[in-house]
């Protein structure tokens, strides 16, 4: 008398050595031995973590933007000895308007960690 399977509908996949090795050691940290209850785990539970770096393209921009302002500033420094309100002022706003969206991503990283 054979006992009857729980899971009775099999997948198959195919990876390459180096993805076999990686997998290999992921089950290795995460404790498990048996390779189809890792799989069946994280094909169950795993999650695919989709990041959007529309944030960080502005933020880096934002970032050339205010580099390329403090070294237009130093070079008058540097050469004439002297800086205009107005310039310390738009630098001002350069760094004001880069810190807002850098503090909302930040809160959206730390969002995603506490998942």
């Amino acid at each position: 008398m054979t006992k009857k399977r729980v899971r009775s509908m099999p997948i198959y996949v195919w990876v390459r050595p180096d993805e076999m090795k990686a997998i290999q050691g992921r089950m290795a940290e995460a404790g498990i031995s048996n390779l189809s209850a890792y799989v069946r785990k994280m094909a169950l539970n795993g999650y695919v973590l989709h990041v959007d770096l529309s944030d960080i393209r502005e933020l880096v921009s934002l970032q050339r933007r205010c580099a390329n302002n403090l070294n237009q500033v130093a070079i008058q420094v540097n050469t004439y000895g002297g800086i205009y309100p107005e310039e310390i002022a738009q630098l001002q706003k350069d760094y004001a308007a880069l810190w807002e969206p850098l503090s909302d991503l930040l809160k959206k990283l730390s969002a995603v960690t506490a998942l």
